[in-house]
Formats: C-alpha cells, sequence, structure tokens
C-alpha cells in the first residue's frame, strides 16, 4: 500500500491510497465516521484501470491526519481482537 497526498488543508485532506480497495476503505470510513470531530469521511473509486481510490476527511476539529490516524490504530486493534477471539475459539487441533 502507498499513499500519496492529493490536497491539504487546516480542516480537510484528500489521499490517493495506491494497491487498495472497498476492503480497506469501508471499514476505515466507517471507523472515521465514529470519532465526533469528523464530519466528512468518503472515498471515490473511479474506474479500477484508470484510478487509484481517494479517501476525503474533513474535521469540525482537530487536525484531518490526526482523525485518519486514530481511525487506523481503531481498526487494526479491532482486527486483533477479532484474530484473538478465531484464535481462541479453534484451540488446539486434536491428534
Amino acid at each position: 500500500m502507498e499513499l500519496k497526498l492529493l490536497n491539504k488543508e487546516k480542516d480537510s485532506m484528500e489521499i490517493e491510497i495506491l494497491g487498495e480497495d472497498e476492503t480497506l476503505l469501508e471499514p476505515l470510513k466507517q471507523k472515521l465516521l465514529e470519532d465526533e470531530n469528523v464530519e466528512i469521511a468518503t472515498y471515490l473509486m473511479g474506474h479500477p484501470m484508470l484510478e487509484c481510490p481517494k479517501l476525503i476527511v474533513r474535521v469540525k476539529s482537530g487536525k484531518p491526519q490526526a482523525a485518519l490516524k486514530k481511525a487506523a490504530k481503531a481498526l487494526a486493534n479491532d482486527f486483533e481482537e477479532f484474530k484473538t477471539l478465531v484464535l481462541k475459539e479453534s484451540g488446539p487441533k486434536d491428534k
């Protein structure tokens, strides 16, 4: 995955995310929207052969990069928790 900053202002940013699709962008958008300081979180897919997805974040207060970092950490924690539960449920294999 590679990120390319396309536009950054005091309360918003637009980044291009190379090599990813809705599998990452939709949960990330949902985490961003859970933040009370985030006003807008959306992504644009465009044509898959011609464009990379773009994530757009606008905040009511704070910095958009801080909101993105917070959402990414929360999402990573969710997946780690899920992994732990799956491993716990699968338990050791019988021989």
